[in-house]
């Protein structure tokens, strides 16, 4: 059995370090010396950070993004088409988007997509909240941003039945060929999506 080369201190640190995603014991390890040894440049600070975030950072009723304020900045920027509203999975994807700029609209947070087998059902994520908004009158299209998974398609199409008889567009990312993507080197899911959602030229 290996024995301990450091006190309980930097084991929990290293413990703790290797939770986060992308972090494995041996990164960890290397992490946490690191911020050991550069503690005024690196712990302190970061320690500081950390606290701020865990004390400030809350969760937007309005659309479940995660801020220091609510409703959250993207909810109160008047320079958004507030009419569009994009659904999406996770707070991680809604950041992805606002990487790319691809529209300039607010946001829906569902906070996870239907899984019967994962035991996660409508009344665990924001869909509720979703057609309140909808309800509520202002939403004039709802673009559905989930990943193209069984549990996010099946998703889409609850949202989309829960919204029957209301007067909103519904629309969907378009799925298939990548941009530089060349047509041997996808898979065959990929390349029957990209056959389905074919457009004019």
């Amino acid at each position: 059995m290996a024995k301990s080369v450091a006190g309980p201190e930097i084991e929990k640190l290293i413990q703790l370090l290797a939770k986060l995603p992308g972090l494995g014991p041996r990164s960890a390890r290397r992490a946490a010396l690191h911020l050991v040894k550069r503690r005024e440049q690196l712990l302190s600070p970061l320690t500081a950070a950390m606290a701020e975030a865990r004390d400030k950072i809350g969760v937007c009723s309005t659309c479940g993004n995660i801020d220091s304020r609510d409703p959250c900045t993207i909810c109160t920027d008047h320079s958004r088409d507030q009419a569009t509203v994009i659904v999406v999975e996770d707070v991680a994807d809604l950041w992805a988007l606002e990487r790319a700029k691809a529209l300039n609209a607010a946001y829906h947070v569902l906070g996870g997509v239907l899984s019967p087998l994962e035991g996660v059902g409508p009344e665990d994520l924001t869909i509720r909240q979703l057609i309140d908004r909808v309800e509520a009158g202002g939403v004039k299209e709802l673009v559905i941003a989930v990943n193209a998974t069984v549990e996010g398609q099946t998703t889409a199409h609850y949202i989309m039945d829960r919204l029957e008889g209301l007067e909103v567009k519904v629309t969907r990312l378009a799925h298939g060929v990548p941009v530089g993507g060349e047509l041997d080197y996808l898979d065959e899911g990929t390349l029957a999506a990209a056959m389905r959602s074919r457009t004019a030229l």
